[in-house]
């Protein structure tokens, strides 16, 4: 889509950058706030992608590029769902269709896409530490170069915000973080009121007042300290922004995110303001498009849909996803043994746990975007005889690495990691890949690791997990499974192989989803092809057995081929000095970019055309 029709955008077609907003009097800010929301509106239904978070961002994103002189001064987005209406207002506006599409614009904000992208995000709770080093850069370049970070839509449940918010308090550069808080539990802290205290507290007399109270009293240790507990405890009855205070910030706050001449007002004052800032602006989810106000998780991210029409269309019926295989395997575990808890890193939607959540709450935990305590606090739950099932997406695991080794293996408890998102995603692009989660967790003694090739195998996986005395894991992908029948739940044979097809010369070591692609490539060149099941313990005899009566092994899996199954495959023929040639086949060195998880197999070689392509040139 572009912006064709000028009259129904007509100030929003003039805006190619944010130096032409700032063209603009102030009075056509709100104008340019409808338009843009209309546009995201328009735009997003026609292409799918991120809309509520957007929706609630537009007054702020009109605002921030209004005030400060971007992209001199730094902008920092946290996550990026909230960042399409920046992508609109700095040059992106008419490529807004591509969004998340092969060779199309980045799902999220990405350095090399935009030098208003000051920092490449996907994962949550980055940028306030991020806005730090680049304040404290700023801070020797003494040009007046300004730095802001907009963190929201839960992140700063994190512990990385906290962290960075107590370095910055200590170091005291001049930074502002914004909060944006669409939490509806405190709208009716929003009004009239607290605008207009906001407007005090950053304006200039208070500020004024405040310093030069300071410098008065510099002097006067006591005093000061007096002063100092006053004006906390009166800021402290009419905002929550306390905990901001200790931590070092002056709060600000909170103030109506979709007000904007109250945004550009408060901003414009505390631009000038030293120190670490805290503007905690509330704002809501889906603002201006009522289906999304009312449902704005189901409006998150979206496909393709008619706006005027209340609801998203409806998915055809069809196999189940994986994730949705995984809840049901969840209630049916909880319905037979009260120790089974399921943990998620605000995943419930995305992992497959809605049923859980409101059949079992008291065994049901979101312990918030907090992955590495989710791992932690799952350990505890192990050692008290309790049998946690950690459902998580493998990009998001990673942040829990630390814990995975020390808290949980290490001590070799029972924890069953449910990781989803496996493998190729697509539309996400390289910060949602699963790509490493074999060979980051292979390495890790006393790890079972196991790697389903349908819906039958991933229940079957997780029952062996669940029973499993020790620490295990199931990775399995994003999307629908291949509609196999479900056999009885029966723990598996740790370590054994499967062999699907028996035929001569090329051998086939697939591990996970790619089976269907093997055995076609199988039936082309009448090869043999095994389904591995178990990346760790490895079945070292039906490798052996392979090596020894077949020419060519090749290993099929939908992870980085440094460190993966491929490489246990070969460590192991190395261990046992045998010389049968390896071909790898999985993912390059290299970080996988965003499209259609069918496209990206396409281009990488890991459909049945790509691998049995990658074959017959080994073998020439």
């Amino acid at each position: 889509m572009t912006i064709a029709n000028q009259t129904a955008f007509p100030l929003l077609h003039l805006i190619d950058s944010p130096a032409d907003l700032r063209g603009l009097p102030k009075q056509k800010l709100q104008q340019v706030s409808d338009e843009l929301r209309q546009y995201l509106l328009s735009s997003v239904s026609k292409s799918s992608g991120h809309l509520a978070s957007g929706l609630g961002t537009v007054e702020l994103t009109v605002a921030l590029h209004y005030v400060y002189q971007t992209p001199f001064d730094h902008l920092v987005w946290d996550v990026g769902h909230q960042a399409y209406p920046h992508k609109i207002l700095t040059g992106r506006r008419d490529s807004m269709h591509t969004i998340r599409q092969k060779e199309g614009l980045h799902p999220f904000p990405w350095r090399e896409e935009s030098e208003y992208d000051v920092l490449s995000v996907g994962h949550s709770s980055t940028s306030i530490s991020a806005a730090l080093g680049l304040a404290i850069a700023a801070q020797h370049e003494e040009q007046n170069r300004k730095v802001v970070a907009v963190i929201g839509d839960g992140a700063l449940t994190a512990g990385m915000a906290f962290e960075a918010l107590n370095h910055a308090g200590d170091v005291s550069p001049d930074m502002l973080v914004i909060l944006n808080d669409n939490d509806m539990s405190i709208s009716e802290n929003v009004g009239a009121l607290n605008s207009h205290f906001a407007r005090i507290l950053s304006g200039k007399l208070y500020t004024s007042l405040r310093e030069g109270g300071k410098q008065l009293l510099r002097g006067m240790p006591n005093m000061r300290e007096l002063v100092s507990k006053a004006e906390e405890h009166v800021k402290g009855m009419v905002t929550p922004g306390t905990i901001f205070e200790e931590l070092g910030f002056n709060y600000i706050g909170p103030i109506d995110g979709h007000d904007v001449d109250s945004l550009v007002e408060t901003l414009q004052n505390m631009r000038a303001m030293k120190g670490p800032q805290l503007l905690h602006v509330v704002t809501r989810k889906g603002k201006g498009y009522a289906p999304a106000e009312k449902d704005p998780i189901g409006y998150h991210g979206v496909p393709k849909f008619d706006p005027s029409v209340d609801s998203l269309p409806s998915k055809p019926a069809t196999v189940p996803s994986y994730s949705a295989v995984f809840g049901q395997w969840l209630c049916e575990m909880a319905a037979q043994d009260p120790n089974v808890i399921g943990i998620t890193p605000a995943m419930r939607e995305g992992s497959g746990m809605v049923e859980f959540a409101q059949r079992f709450p008291k065994q049901y935990f979101d312990v918030a975007i907090a992955e590495q305590h989710a791992v932690t606090f799952g350990a505890g739950l192990a050692i008290a005889g309790k049998k946690p099932v950690v459902a998580i997406y493998s990009t998001f695991l990673q942040r829990a690495y630390d814990q995975v080794i020390h808290d949980v293996a290490l001590q070799n408890l029972p924890v069953l990691f449910a990781i989803d998102r496996a493998g190729i995603v697509g539309a996400d692009g390289p910060t949602h890949q699963g790509a490493y989660d074999l060979s980051f967790l292979r390495c890790v003694p006393n790890m079972v690791v196991m790697t389903p090739s349908d819906e039958n195998e991933c229940r079957l996986m997780l029952y062996t997990g669940y029973q499993h005395a020790g620490p295990s894991a199931v990775r399995y992908p994003r999307g629908n499974g291949v509609g196999a029948d479900y056999q009885p739940l029966a723990a598996l044979p740790l370590g054994k192989s499967v062999e699907k097809r028996t035929g001569k010369g090329v051998a086939i070591l697939n591990f996970g989803i790619l089976l269907p692609e093997a055995l076609e490539v199988a039936d082309a060149i009448n090869a043999t092809v095994i389904d591995m099941r178990f990346v760790k313990p490895l079945d070292v005899d039906a490798v052996l057995a392979a090596a020894e009566s077949h020419e060519l092994l090749v290993t099929l899996e939908e992870n980085s081929i440094l460190g993966g199954a491929g490489s246990a495959v070969l460590e192991t023929l190395q261990q046992h000095r045998k010389q049968t040639p390896v071909l790898m086949l999985g993912l390059p060195d290299e970080f996988i970019k965003h499209g259609t998880q069918d496209e990206i197999r396409a281009e990488l070689g890991l459909d049945a055309t790509g691998i049995l392509a990658q074959i017959r040139a080994y073998q020439k």
